[in-house]
């Protein structure tokens, strides 16, 4: 019998990965949809009936078809069996993962993306060549995010960034966090809480965090440590 629930991802997209790795912790039954984002596959008119935004990730389930990874992971918490602790029923611990989920878009992805594309993926898709300034600025601007994630969400003595047990806002985190080392920068240099927290997240959520983590680490260079496999 197939499965109801259908993941259109592509585990080079950030939230692709963090659902990705949700879904196989949570054992959500799904059926894997890979979209290969480097030949354009989401950019054909059979997958914009599916995502009419032509982005990963997306599901298909039963009558809906959803995008955007935190309407996507409120939808699954509402209408399958998950535990408590990935999007919690408390009020008060929910609005602070809300907090993070909205506060992320505009810095821990838009920072971190911003810097990947224009460190690795522009000048390889499109042989762009990068300015030295414009480089610097990127990276002052993705810092800036870091030393706030490490400051402000993990200063405050918990494991998690709500509390002390995982949430999505944490894998979601994470995976973000992740992108920036395939351009050979290493988000954890010289923060000791940061470097902590992802430990964490990826202890919590393996095996399938380093699975869904393959490709980014075999990319990164050399000079920026990753785990072993």
């Amino acid at each position: 019998m197939s499965k109801a629930l259908k993941l259109y991802y592509d585990l080079m997209s950030q939230p692709s990965r963090a659902l990705w790795i949700f879904l196989e912790k949570t054992k959500i039954p799904y059926e894997r949809c890979l979209v290969n984002l480097g030949k354009g596959e989401h950019l054909t008119d059979e997958f914009k009936a599916i995502n009419r935004f032509q982005k990963v990730p997306c599901i298909a389930d039963n009558q809906i078809n959803l995008a955007e990874t935190v309407a996507i992971i409120r939808y699954l918490a509402r209408e399958y069996q998950v535990p408590d602790h990935w999007y919690p029923a408390d009020t008060r611990q929910r609005a602070r993962v809300d907090e993070y989920l909205e506060w992320q878009h505009h810095n821990t992805r838009a920072m971190c993306a911003v810097y990947f594309q224009y460190m690795w993926l522009r000048p390889r898709m499109f042989g762009k060549k990068v300015d030295p300034s414009r480089a610097e600025q990127y990276k002052a601007q993705m810092e800036s995010c870091l030393d706030f994630i490490e400051r402000e969400f993990l200063g405050g003595g918990s494991r998690f960034i709500v509390g002390e047990e995982i949430s999505f806002a944490d894998l979601l985190a994470a995976c973000e966090i992740e992108q920036p080392k395939m351009a050979g920068y290493d988000p954890c240099a010289g923060r000791p809480k940061l470097t902590e927290w992802m430990a964490r997240v990826r202890d919590a959520t393996n095996p399938y965090y380093d699975q869904a983590h393959k490709l980014v680490y075999k990319i990164a260079p050399e000079t920026v440590p990753k785990p072993k496999l």
